[in-house]
């Protein structure tokens, strides 16, 4: 058969050079290990197989030849549209399509609508399973935990097509790697809360980094795993193991407990290059911090800010992922601590985040149960700059005013030049220049939603839960970002499925719905 595979990496088209540049320098190194693998899958049965990634360029449905058999999508949630459009137009050639990814496994009864398979977890032999079955209508999973993939070599061609350039890698070009998959904590926002964590083969992990080190010493290694190293001496002696001089960078996400002060001399003589750990919220998920469960707001901070200041010593760049507008967060306090957190630790890029329910998490299910979801909000608004819930101890105008006061802080040019001055090496300087730019764009846009709510009534009833008509406002960004693709979701294809429980999905292999793991 002709089988194609996308991952969507941008909801929407570049339209500026500047989204464009970035875009092609780092957007399009986000690409990841699965839909990778399932292409890789698809070649060693024998299948003719087009793999490409959309980060903006173009039109994404001429990435893929026409006249295919089955075509596979990977999407996160904020680009679930442009997904429905591009399967609708592969339905009408006759392609069987098929959705897996982040928004398969959180909303797939509304995937279904615009999808002939929905896919939860997902393995090779499921695949075979997908190909030969094609059970149209289903949502479908493996039942079993992730225990191999292809490796990096297997995976060369679609490393190619996705983070080279012309067939060759450039500077900011990232393999992206599995060392582990599943998480040990249990945050309730997260889409991995009750996925378990396991290492995958590590005999397979020293073998794909010789591979790397050998063929393209200059690649950086980005692992993809929710929680790097929480088998750390096991993974480390396999770091260890790679011979100094060959060895080339590499990224990693991980809780700040992982990177005790005994372990910091092996990240840096392993190449360790950037480190983002997840802070969360300065009053919640101080287990992850390892700061203690009860610890107050600002003896958080000042635990965190020392924790990253000595990080600073062996790792060159520092991202902390933080939260705000959860139920723990009131007042001007959260707001306060974040900016002092941006004032004392300038070489650590923050990221805000706004709390999102998706479907399968503890976090959804409370929201849900409470009717603080915004029910006709549709899918690609499930990120920032966007809410799509009612806050607890927020009004939406005061929470905006909140974020631009973040934002203009982190933007501002004191905070700017301290964070240049701080940050070691021309590259991660370069890289903070840019973000910060970004921020800047950012803090504009909270304006402009601030603006609106103060100044539209029915937009900031519908953000208040008092009413459910979906304002003009988002039907129009959502025609802009769709562009030509808009007339293809009509006002009712935007009105989001909501699950009302967990997503099952049949067990091809033993033709019954079987539970998995959000």
């Amino acid at each position: 058969m002709r089988i194609g595979v996308l991952e969507i990496l941008r909801a929407e088209r570049s339209r500026h050079w500047s989204h464009a540049a970035y875009a092609h320098y780092f957007v399009k190194q986000y690409a990841s290990v699965m839909p990778q693998a399932v292409s890789v899958w698809c070649r060693q049965m024998g299948h003719e197989t087009f793999y490409a990634t959309y980060y903006g360029q173009g039109d994404p449905k001429d990435l893929l030849p026409g006249d295919l058999d089955v075509v596979f999508i990977s999407t996160y949630t904020q680009a679930s549209a442009l997904a429905y459009a591009l399967a609708k137009l592969f339905r009408q050639d006759g392609a069987l399509t098929v959705l897996g990814g982040p928004h398969a496994k959180s909303f797939p009864d509304d995937c279904r609508r615009f999808f002939d398979v929905v896919v939860l977890d997902c393995d090779k032999t499921l695949v075979e399973d997908i190909l030969r079955q094609a059970p149209e209508g289903e949502t479908v999973t493996s039942g079993r935990q992730l225990k191999d993939l292809p490796t990096v070599e297997e995976r060369m061609p679609e490393i190619e097509v996705s983070i080279f350039s012309g067939g060759k890698p450039y500077i900011s070009s990232t393999v992206p790697m599995l060392a582990s998959i599943g998480c040990p904590y249990a945050c309730d926002f997260c889409i991995d809360w009750s996925n378990p964590f396991a290492l995958l083969p590590l005999d397979r992990l020293e073998a794909d980094l010789r591979f790397i080190f050998e063929k393209h010493p200059k690649l950086l290694v980005s692992f993809h795993d929710p929680n790097f190293a929480v088998k750390f001496d096991e993974v480390f002696s396999v770091l260890e193991r790679i011979p100094h001089g060959n060895r080339s960078y590499y990224i990693m996400e991980s809780s700040l407990s992982i990177l005790r002060t005994s372990r910091l001399e092996q990240l840096r003589s392993t190449g360790c290059l950037y480190v983002a750990p997840g802070v969360e919220s300065w009053s919640a998920y101080s287990n992850k911090s390892g700061v203690g469960a009860k610890q107050a707001d600002r003896v958080k901070l000042n635990q965190v800010v020392d924790h990253f200041r000595l990080i600073r010593e062996y790792v060159p760049g520092m991202q902390a992922n933080l939260m705000f507008g959860l139920d723990g967060d009131e007042g001007d306090g959260p707001v306060e601590l974040t900016k002092e957190f941006m004032s004392r630790a300038p070489f650590v890029w923050p990221t805000i985040n706004i709390p999102t329910p998706f479907g399968g998490t503890p976090l959804y299910d409370r929201y849900l149960d409470e009717g603080r979801i915004l029910t006709s909000m549709p899918f690609a608004f499930y990120y920032a700059p966007h809410i799509v819930t009612t806050l607890k101890n927020y009004d939406p105008v005061t929470y905006y005013e909140h974020l631009v006061d973040m934002y203009s802080h982190m933007a501002s040019p004191a905070v700017v030049m301290k964070r240049l001055i701080a940050t070691p090496g021309y590259p991660l300087r370069v890289l903070h220049a840019l973000r910060s730019q970004g921020a800047w764009r950012i803090q504009r846009e909270y304006k402009r939603i601030l603006q609106v709510m103060k100044t539209d009534r029915d937009h900031r009833a519908f953000h208040e839960g008092r009413s459910k008509a979906l304002p003009e406002y988002y039907h129009r960004k959502f025609e802009a970002a769709l562009g030509p693709y808009a007339e293809l979701l009509s006002r009712e294809d935007r009105q989001p499925l909501l699950p009302s429980r967990p997503a099952h999905g049949r067990d091809l292999l033993a033709g019954n719905p079987s539970p998995t793991s959000s």
